[in-house]
């Protein structure tokens, strides 16, 4: 309980997505992931290819200036996204920057820029695997053993992890089912190599059967429940409708900071730490219109004060 509280009192941060959605989908009308491809047996329109990853001017310093001027207190990064490109150079498959054209590894240096300033740096994973063929419909013993070989990777070779986000799991819209990949068997796992690491499940449950912290994604039109007092985090977005960088998001129309601000100040009240997204360009940058807007909202935002003591209806495992 007190790791939880720890994290409510993050209170607000920023999710970073970047990945191969942002080469493969910055055209399309598929914006974030193939998703009728898991659920609705469509041949895969969009394959990527490692060589087409190239941020010739990736700054995650830039990432975290951003991050520190819009007030906020950790981030999170999505060190493999649905399609299962990697963004650091795993032993586990190909399919990662160690075959790109940049083979930067952006997970390393996410996680390097992020602590140089301050912030708590976490990490998001996806156990839907796309390329791997790892989802609702098929998920081996050999699916489990690669999608725990690269936890392990991320887990050991980069330091303190404090919090995994972990989506594509027993989700309604898609991931490896309970039944192929039991949650106690995936957190066990975790809290062996990291046992102060929390999970923050993307599974669209209200409760912590299978989560440390209840995980509502605000920009599906998830709600917080009347009542809900902790633990809990949510994620948005600036844009209209994907998470990931799109042509012409450069010259956009986001969010205002008002809107933002009251959405941290009600996720807040209710003990929810608020994610807000980021979405660098494949060159990777933050677009500066983004940057701006997050200026904005870092000149409006009180830190509210943290939480002391666990008010009734908390939830507990």
């Amino acid at each position: 309980m007190e790791r939880q509280k720890w994290f409510v009192n993050l209170r607000f941060g920023q999710f970073i997505h970047f990945s191969s959605g942002t080469v493969q989908f910055a055209d399309s009308p598929m914006k974030d992931w193939e998703d009728a491809h898991e659920n609705c047996n469509q041949p895969r329109l969009y394959p990527f290819d490692p060589k087409d990853w190239n941020p010739a001017q990736l700054d995650c310093d830039q990432w975290a200036a951003a991050s520190v001027a819009m007030g906020a207190a950790f981030g999170c990064l999505t060190a493999k996204h649905h399609e299962g490109f990697c963004l650091w150079p795993t032993e586990t498959t190909p399919h990662s920057v160690a075959s790109a054209a940049n083979k930067t590894d952006v997970v390393a240096a996410y996680l390097a820029a992020y602590r140089k300033a301050g912030l708590v740096p976490g990490l998001y994973f996806s156990t839907l695997d796309l390329t791997h063929k790892i989802g609702r419909k098929k998920c081996t013993p050999e699916d489990v053993d690669f999608t725990k070989r690269q936890l392990e990777e991320l887990l050991t070779r980069c330091g303190e992890i404090p919090f995994l986000v972990i989506d594509g799991w027993n989700a309604p819209w898609g991931g490896p089912v309970y039944e192929k990949l039991p949650f106690e068997d995936l957190d066990a796992f975790i809290k062996s190599i990291q046992p102060e690491c929390l999970i923050l499940n993307h599974c669209c449950e209200t409760s912590l059967a299978h989560t440390d912290v209840v995980f509502y994604e605000n920009a599906a039109g998830q709600e917080v429940e009347d009542g809900f007092v902790g633990p809990g985090a949510a994620g948005n977005i600036l844009t209209d409708d994907h998470w990931f960088w799109c042509r012409g998001d450069d010259s956009a129309a986001l969010k205002s900071a008002e809107w933002a601000l009251q959405k941290i100040k009600e996720m807040n009240e209710k003990n929810v730490a608020f994610f807000l997204n980021a979405s660098p360009n494949p060159q990777g940058l933050i677009d500066e219109n983004m940057v701006a807007r997050f200026r904005e909202i870092g000149a409006g935002y009180q830190n509210p004060a943290p939480l002391e003591k666990l008010p009734a209806g908390w939830l507990t495992r």
